[in-house]
């Protein structure tokens, strides 16, 4: 048996951002190097930032991305870090002008060797150009006596192709940098998967994963290693930036490599001393996922500030706790916005807000500009109510074109797949944080994120009151949610079978559900597709997020029957 100490990388790329993404890897490239490292491995397509979606059909950007890694390996060379071995996930192309999802082994200045990702998911055109090769699945390299396989994310996913070969290969050491997205109640089925892997090949195995936001993902880092039998050896922070360094014991030249890139005597180290990160609970997860997913959203699109109507309802006020957790309350502009049915508690419940987060709070009456579209208009009924919703949603839009600010939509997921929601009202912003969470998760991480402060010693930043009464929009006199709907606890278990589990309408009826209410809510989800196409986008916690996992035809006959 051998040693060897490896670095793995867990930090947050931006995407099309190569000159930031290659400097993030020189200075981890240097840290591992200080560690004493031989070898650092790069989350998948780093240099690119990840998914890159239609971007990889361009091959300007293509290039731009090759030339990227061929420079990043002179500059860690010239930087005195040529020693190391670096994995580095990028955009490269075959020979056809096809994009490919590579990772770079750089030496001493150059790339010597490259693998081509195999199995590829469905996150934009990568599924059109498979890459799998047969004959051709697996790449061993040898460094400092010991053989080390690569395989990339999905890749291990799968039953036989690279691992299959990697398993015949003997090899002394599995390496896989992955871009996996965070889902909410996935029962550790990575940890799972990788325990499995590496039992199959006989090795230790190194799952290296990227941590921060993109767009609606959430990637939240969590990359684990275990030994050939499947235990834990390491195991990285949830949703946290950082350099794990690890030294293992491993077979030494166990295999035949298609390359030798050092095979002096085994080097030993006094071994460093491991830790596993406690895993975060379930809400601790999810609030995590939201908190990083909009601070990505607003710091890499260089938003200086969010705004949002805050109504005194639950909605509004659990995203502006996840909005100043994500980037501070002072950087938060909450707007009441109260027109001639808004109750009193709605305004009291808003300042109780604003005053136990912290943010920026001022009040505008809205009642003189719904009259006047009323008036010349001649609305009423659900017209009139939608104006309502409407003025809101432009005075917002006009404070964010005035003052720079990002607006905030509120809408759960619970509405959003019913349509309980306004076009160009409520519905109107540049992201939507709870788009992804049915009503009963908000009142869940309400609390949760409530019991947070208190065990801190802070301010409960979420009134008791907005928790504890019953949801309405407020467009009419009396009006409530359940003048509409069935109640939330119902609604969002009847959707859960319907959208997250795809069970149809059988699949309702088996679970108990009255027929008529089943046909109504399905009614309902399937006539809304059109809305939730014109919803902002919103962190993704889901296997089922709107607009992400699950698209219906606008355009459809079909019924469930």
């Amino acid at each position: 048996m051998g040693q060897i100490r490896i670095a793995l990388a867990q930090i947050n790329p931006t995407v099309g951002d190569l000159a930031a993404n290659a400097d993030l890897i020189s200075k981890h490239a240097r840290d591992a190097a200080n560690a004493g490292a031989v070898v650092v491995v790069y989350p998948e397509m780093i240099v690119t930032g990840y998914p890159v979606e239609d971007l990889a059909t361009r091959a300007s950007f293509r290039s731009a991305s090759i030339n990227a890694v061929n420079a990043i390996a002179k500059r860690v060379s010239d930087e005195g870090n040529g020693d190391l071995t670096l994995l580095v996930g990028y955009l490269g192309e075959s020979e056809k002008g096809e994009p490919q999802n590579c990772v770079a082994v750089i030496h001493r200045g150059a790339i010597v060797a490259t693998y081509i990702k195999h199995h590829l998911p469905n996150y934009g055109v990568f599924d059109e150009f498979r890459n799998f090769k047969p004959g051709n699945h697996s790449l061993v390299i040898r460094v400092v006596g010991i053989d080390i396989g690569i395989a990339i994310c999905e890749d291990i996913w799968q039953e036989g192709g690279p691992v299959a070969e990697l398993a015949r290969r003997n090899i002394g050491l599995f390496l896989v940098p992955n871009g996996s997205p965070f889902e909410a109640n996935k029962d550790d089925l990575r940890l799972t998967l990788v325990q499995r892997r590496a039992q199959q090949v006989n090795a230790p195995l190194a799952y290296v994963n990227m941590a921060g936001g993109q767009d609606d993902l959430v990637f939240d880092g969590d990359t684990i290693v275990v030994d050939s039998d499947g235990s834990i050896i390491a195991r990285a922070p949830q949703f946290e930036e950082g350099l794990m360094i690890i030294d293992l014991d491993v077979k030494v030249a166990s295999s035949d490599p298609d390359l030798i890139i050092s095979d002096p005597p085994i080097l030993k180290y006094k071994k460093l001393i491991l830790g596993v990160a406690p895993r975060l609970d379930d809400l601790a997860q999810i609030w995590q996922a939201l908190v990083v997913g909009l601070r990505d959203y607003v710091s890499k699109n260089n938003f200086p500030s969010v705004v949002l109507g805050i109504s005194g309802g639950i909605d509004s006020a659990v995203v502006a706790a996840i909005a100043a957790d994500a980037i501070g309350a002072d950087r938060v502009h909450g707007i009441a916005l109260p027109s001639k049915y808004s109750s009193d508690h709605s305004l009291s419940d808003a300042k109780a807000l604003a005053m136990s987060i912290g943010l920026k709070y001022r009040i505008i009456e809205i009642e003189p500009m719904v009259q006047s579209f009323i008036s010349n208009l001649g609305l009423a009924g659900l017209a009139e109510e939608n104006v309502q919703a409407r003025v809101r949603g432009t005075t917002l839009m006009g404070l964010s074109n005035q003052e720079g600010h990002l607006v905030l939509a509120t809408g759960n997921k619970s509405e959003l797949a019913v349509g309980y929601s306004t076009l160009y009202g409520d519905a109107v912003g540049g992201y939507a944080p709870i788009k992804d969470l049915y009503k009963t998760q908000v009142w869940d991480l309400a609390r949760w994120r409530n019991q947070q402060a208190t065990n801190e010693g802070q301010t409960p930043p979420i009134p008791l009151n907005s928790i504890n009464k019953e949801p309405s929009a407020e467009l009419r006199p009396g009006q409530k949610d359940t003048d509409s709907l069935p109640e939330y606890k119902v609604l969002d278990q009847l959707l859960h079978i319907y959208i997250d589990q795809d069970g149809g309408r059988p699949g309702a009826i088996a679970a108990g559900f009255d027929a008529a209410l089943v046909d109504r809510i399905i009614q309902l989800v399937d006539r809304a597709e059109y809305k939730r196409r014109q919803y902002p986008p919103g962190t993704k916690i889901s296997g089922k997020a709107f607009g992400k996992d699950r698209r219906l035809p606008i355009t459809s006959h079909w019924k469930e029957s």
